[in-house]
């Protein structure tokens, strides 16, 4: 499975696209119903060089003034998936002291997209920063109200929590099948790899890990099908226990495959290896998220 691809997917239509069902009819005809048909590609820009799980006025720069029927954008946003090929992004903006929610079409004058940046993995995904130097925005494009740009972004990103567990899944799966069979096939000592205990043993726990986190995102899935806005703890839990989860099976699937997993491709015969690791957020915020709603918010913080 490709995160990469999987990613390319959760921010066009998950992120992105969720975000403007809160807009108006302007803005899902302009913006909305083009993604839909592939003549459109989007992206969705809260993180900023100093902003990125606190969204708050405080941490937010990126400012947009309001300036007649029009605002007036100046700022930064980094780590921005698809930027680089998209068309527009919805992002998250300190509009007059109002935190709201802005789509600005990234062929705006002012507007700049940085290079590609070179990450660890998930190469695939590309992310760079998008530069907002006077950009000049309709008031038209404003998503929702004023002042629910922090509503709109939450549930956006509560939406996509789904999808990033349902990916972790996928990636686990992955790795646990190609595990499955290397450990049939490979021999140590005489015996097939699989026929140690241990192995048994921890594929047995990671076979039910894999199973409990697509419980989870499919619970998740459910409540939103329900038309729950902000489907928590499941969604939190399904993100952080799918990504714990692929994170787990990953770092086991490398010492399965020994030598050989640290390989991407065999220079001897071409042949390739697919254990790498992933990547994804910070769960700490998945596992407060959980917290607040066992001892509210007023306890938990």
């Amino acid at each position: 499975m490709s995160d990469s691809i999987a990613a390319i997917y959760d921010v066009h239509c998950i992120l992105a696209g969720h975000a403007l069902m809160y807009g108006s009819d302007f803005s899902r005809e302009k913006y909305l119903k083009p993604m839909t048909t592939g003549d459109k590609k989007g992206c969705f820009a809260t993180t900023e060089p100093t902003a990125s799980t606190d969204l708050s006025l405080r941490s937010l720069k990126t400012t947009a003034t309001g300036k007649g029927n029009k605002y007036v954008v100046n700022g930064q946003k980094r780590f921005i998936t698809n930027a680089c090929v998209a068309d527009f992004v919805t992002a998250p903006v300190n509009a007059d002291g109002k935190l709201s929610m802005l789509v600005v079409d990234l062929d705006s004058k002012g507007c700049r997209v940085g290079e590609p940046d070179k990450k660890l993995g998930n190469r695939g995904q590309l992310t760079s920063d998008i530069f907002f130097e006077n950009v000049e925005v309709p008031v038209t494009n404003l998503i929702g109200e004023k002042g629910r740009g922090l509503h709109i972004a939450l549930g956006a990103l509560t939406y996509g929590r789904v999808g990033i567990g349902a990916s972790g899944v996928g990636m686990a799966q992955s790795a646990f099948d190609e595990s499955a069979d290397y450990l049939k096939k490979r021999e140590a000592f005489g015996k097939k790899i699989a026929q140690y205990q241990y192995w048994q043993f921890r594929m047995a726990e990671r076979a039910i890990q894999i199973e409990n986190a697509r419980n989870l995102y499919m619970k998740a899935a459910l409540r939103v099908d329900q038309g729950v806005e902000f489907p928590e703890p499941e969604a939190a839990g399904a993100k952080y226990y799918g990504t714990e989860c692929a994170g787990d099976m990953a770092r086991d699937a490398i010492q399965i495959f020994g030598g050989y997993g640290y390989m991407r491709q065999l220079a001897h015969d071409k042949s390739t290896y697919k254990v790498e690791e992933i990547y994804e957020g910070t769960n700490e915020v998945q596992k407060l998220i959980i917290a607040r709603t066992i001892f509210g918010k007023e306890i938990a913080g």
